[in-house]
């Protein structure tokens, strides 16, 4: 089992593997916020400019890490109908709990991007990272957002995720690098030394720079 250093180690490991897309001139979006220090360093490796997707997880009430859907921008909304199930939750709450987490997304979207658009996407091959993914749900509400804006081509990109979650997500993707697929995962954190949570400001700051850079 590979166990990555920090994000960033995830992140040149990945470039490593993506190699090969450099001379489409990716465009490389990470999700916030975790994903952005790994999406960081993939475009360091394929000299690719870097921006965010905002999406927001929808947790279940009194146990908000499980995911039972997302929000993304452009009005996108993913609902992971299982976990709503099993969690016994009623439509009237998911909606709430959703709202809640629009405001949320709306919020990060402008501090992250200070009022500037998302990227142009159309006809680019575009690069979708994350720092790992367990449901999925927030990367399928990435995946369609990104998909709303007729790219060429849609990579998905991540450190780990289990086999059954990448299969849910192909059909969105037309390729889907990974370096660790377990059967079995209890979280993210686990295949990485140091996993501690990244901040908006760290966020604002690699987008910044990637601005002041050109790229």
């Amino acid at each position: 089992m590979t166990i990555f250093s920090d994000r960033r180690d995830a992140g040149r490991r990945l470039g490593e593997r993506l190699e090969h897309l450099r001379t489409a001139r990716p465009l490389v979006l990470g999700l916030p916020r975790g994903g952005v220090v790994v999406a960081d360093a993939i475009a360091d490796a394929l000299d690719a400019p870097l921006d965010v997707v905002v999406v927001r997880k929808v947790g279940v009430p009194g146990h908000r890490e499980l995911a039972m859907g997302a929000v993304g921008e452009a009005g996108i909304r993913v609902v992971n109908d299982d976990v709503v199930a099993q969690a016994c939750v009623s439509a009237e709450r998911f909606d709430r709990a959703a709202d809640s987490e629009r405001s949320e997304l709306e919020r990060r979207t402008t501090a992250y991007r200070q009022a500037r658009p998302l990227v142009d996407l159309t006809a680019k091959t575009v690069i979708v990272v994350d720092d790992g993914i367990a449901t999925g749900a927030t990367a399928r509400a990435a995946l369609q957002v990104v998909r709303a804006h007729d790219p060429q081509r849609v990579i998905l990109a991540v450190p780990v995720a289990p086999p059954s979650t990448l299969r849910q997500l192909a059909s969105l993707t037309d390729e889907i690098v990974a370096i660790e697929v377990p059967e079995e995962m209890r979280a993210v954190g686990e295949f990485y030394r140091h996993f501690d949570q990244t901040t908006d400001a760290e966020v604002v700051e690699l987008l910044a720079a990637r601005q002041r850079r050109g790229r």
